[in-house]
């Protein structure tokens, strides 16, 4: 008899890659989300709960659909609503997979992190938004992931959770859009302004391994992990494979200016320039306990060509996270002009 599997979640980018992946080992999948049309239609070959997370009715009737073996919930945001779907879902699931953040860590981006490094803290029945932002440090989006995790493990005890830590996920059906803005703005030409060293060293990691090590840790592999690239490809490499796969104009170059250079311009740091971030520990995170567990990663190459496949097949849907990223053109030839002038001594 197949294994259940209960995806919360399952429309938008790594939820529709768990579902898929799921789909073809052979679970019997059942999907819960709200069903917007502007999210896409129902996967084939799975059931289907409609209902909002945050309804504790749409969560009781969810939960009259198991029994499952193990769930990942991909919509863990505010520690209330996790502790009250946890609660639910405890009698009639095995195993949780928690997709957490990197965020979750009280010194990202400023330290290297292991899986031992100090979270933030956060109450499992804290409302929306707790704790605070700062730039760097902290955020509401970090304090309320570990608030999450503690809701998942104070409800199935650590021994039936495998909470997730995700660092920068790319690659096909990605809404927030940061390999995509790299792509087309290679694919327009001209200077390019490419932010930093580009020989350091980056560790985004594909959609479709995140959800194949999901995939394991639903099937019987508790714990607490990092699920990173490894960290073995730079900057540098992920713009080439970008001009390599987009084919730009004649003439088209890579420009690259300093972090001191870009903090002194006054850049956003992680949006104006997509994956751009001066602090020493953003790419400094360690994934040696997923990796022994069963994470395997590919190459940016194959990612930044399956995304550009996907950006130029698939007419992708729109959605809000995308309109924050990006330097305006206007911009980015003020900032290419300042640094070809310091560059040239004037």
């Amino acid at each position: 008899m197949p294994r259940r599997l209960l995806v919360l979640g399952s429309s938008w980018f790594l939820g529709r890659a768990v579902t898929d992946a799921a789909l073809t080992a052979g679970w019997d999948v059942t999907t819960f989300r709200r069903g917007r049309v502007e999210s896409g239609a129902d996967p084939a070959g799975v059931t289907t709960v409609r209902g909002d997370y945050a309804d504790p009715a749409a969560v009781a009737a969810l939960a009259e659909a198991g029994p499952f073996d193990a769930v990942v919930d991909n919509l863990a945001y505010t520690p209330r609503e996790t502790l009250a779907v946890a609660r639910a879902l405890e009698p009639v699931v095995e195993r949780y997979v928690l997709v957490s953040t990197l965020s979750a860590y009280a010194g990202w981006p400023i330290e290297p992190l292991t899986e031992d490094s100090a979270t933030l803290d956060c109450a499992p029945d804290a409302g929306p938004n707790p704790g605070h932002n700062g730039d760097p440090g902290p955020s509401t989006y970090g304090f309320g992931k570990a608030g999450c995790e503690r809701a998942v493990t104070s409800t199935f005890g650590a021994d039936r959770v495998a909470v997730l830590r995700a660092g920068v996920i790319l690659g096909p059906h990605d809404y927030v859009g940061r390999l995509s803005w790299w792509l087309r703005r290679v694919r327009r030409g001209g200077r390019v302004l490419a932010p930093g060293d580009p020989l350091r060293g980056i560790q985004p990691i594909d959609v479709r391994d995140v959800a194949a090590f999901a995939l394991r840790c639903a099937a019987g592999t508790p714990g607490v992990f990092n699920v990173t690239g490894p960290g073995t490809e730079t900057f540098g490499d992920l713009l080439d494979a970008c001009a390599r796969v987009v084919e730009p104009p004649t003439g088209t170059e890579l420009v690259w200016a300093s972090d001191e250079f870009l903090v002194s311009q006054g850049l956003r740091q992680w949006t104006e320039l997509p994956l751009w971030r001066a602090y020493p520990g953003t790419w400094a995170v360690d994934a040696s306990r997923a990796r022994a567990a069963g994470l395997v990663t590919r190459s940016l190459a194959e990612t930044v060509r399956d995304t550009w496949e996907w950006l130029t097949g698939d007419a992708p849907v729109g959605h809000e996270r995308a309109g924050e990223l990006g330097i305006m053109p206007e911009r980015e030839a003020e900032v290419l002009a300042a640094w070809t002038d310091r560059q040239s001594g004037r």
